[in-house]
């Protein structure tokens, strides 16, 4: 474990935290096993369960329901600790809205133009969400089914795994699709994600997770002044509809390079057409590491005002930074205040935006015998 990360597990034994008002408080690094419980019903009568799982000073909860992060629990500088995850505290409000607080995402994270592709030489036509395009899977995506969950306790730390089959056709995806993805907090507090699919049929996959992050606590305001590095030296313009043009642009000279740490807002009103367009960032930024074996650091995020960081490692070539642009106030939290823009962002690792449709970007299609593998580890201190 870091020093940072004993300083602030230390701190809080200290302080003698109690549970109140909501506010978690356990500063024990051992794990435990994780503890389930029902969160709500859908229409159809379908159970939906919340596992709660601890490890490491780090506390996750996880509904059964789209694989959904229902809050992340990490300290501050101070050792008291906070969810740092936007989302909500019923079921009812995970079904309305169309925020994909926290959620896995499939078949395919981001956009596909027109909802369409070839391959193989046969043309597909996808579920259609967005204006004329196709997002994270169509209507009815990973993050709106109900995920078979067991939960594990090992050497290497305590999670769940969580499994979906996804039919033959399903949004319009070809080839049965069988997922798993296994959350695991180790015994540094590390939150790693791992996914896996195979296919009965030639398809195009690109999973990822939607959580939206504000190291400051949830609720607590605007991300603006979070400080944010991305080690990339390339961005993917898009068009109107948010679809990358094919050019990879350098972030040189531009308000898209965060090669050194800056804060969000530092840029963000710049009159730059892509952040007209997109009302903020809504990129895919090319990481210079490119597809790796293993997790490669590739971003840090700071909240200078709780001393919160999170290091982001991933095995995937691409991440994409959303900053809460289209939150308006509709929505609101556990914590009873409404989220407004940039209240949250998204660092989203995965394969770039429309990759079905771009043959010189990194290929997503996965094919019978092969197996589809994905890593990406979040690393939370404070200081």
């Amino acid at each position: 474990m870091d020093t940072s990360r004993r300083t602030v597990l230390a701190a809080a034994a200290a302080a003698g935290l109690m549970a109140a008002a909501g506010t978690p408080s356990y500063a024990s690094s051992e794990s435990r096993t994780p503890v389930k419980e029902l969160f709500g019903t859908l229409p159809d009568g379908t159970k939906v369960y919340r596992w709660t799982v601890e490890n490491g000073g780090t506390r996750l909860k996880v509904l059964s329901y789209g694989g959904i992060v229902q809050a992340l629990e990490v300290p501050d500088r101070h050792g008291r600790y906070a969810n740092v995850s936007l989302g909500f505290d019923n079921l009812g409000d995970y079904l309305s809205a169309t925020a994909f607080f926290g959620a896995l995402i499939g078949r395919y994270g981001n956009r596909i133009a027109g909802g369409r592709f070839t391959l193989d030489s046969t043309a597909y036509q996808l579920s259609v969400n967005d204006g004329p395009n196709s997002l994270h899977g169509g209507a009815r995506g990973f993050d709106r089914r109900v995920w078979d969950v067991e939960p594990f306790t090992g050497p290497g730390g305590v999670g769940l795994v969580l499994r979906y089959v996804s039919a033959d056709g399903e949004m319009g995806y070809p080839g049965t699709l069988r997922t798993t993805v296994t959350y695991t907090l180790t015994g540094r507090g590390d939150w790693r994600i791992d996914y896996a699919a195979t296919t009965d049929r030639a398809t195009v996959v690109n999973l990822t997770n939607h959580t939206y992050f504000n190291l400051a606590g949830e609720g607590s305001g605007s991300i603006l002044g979070h400080e944010l590095r991305l080690a990339a030296s390339r961005y993917l313009p898009t068009d109107a509809t948010l679809i990358p043009t094919g050019e990879l642009a350098q972030v040189a000279g531009t308000p898209f390079d965060f090669r050194r740490s800056k804060s969000v807002g530092e840029d963000i009103r710049t009159a730059h057409e892509q952040l007209v367009t997109a009302k903020g960032y809504d990129h895919n930024w090319v990481l210079d590491k490119g597809v790796t074996a293993r997790p490669e650091p590739v971003a840090t995020l700071h909240d200078p005002g709780s001393g919160r960081a999170m290091r982001i490692a991933t095995t995937e070539p691409g991440v994409q930074f959303y900053s809460g642009n289209f939150l308006d106030g509709t929505l609101t939290g556990p914590s009873g205040r409404v989220y407004r823009q940039s209240d949250g962002l998204c660092l989203e690792t995965q394969h770039f935006p429309d990759s079905p449709n771009r043959p010189e970007f990194p290929s997503t299609v996965l094919r019978p015998g092969e197996t589809y593998r994905s890593t990406t580890v979040h690393s939370f201190s404070a200081r």
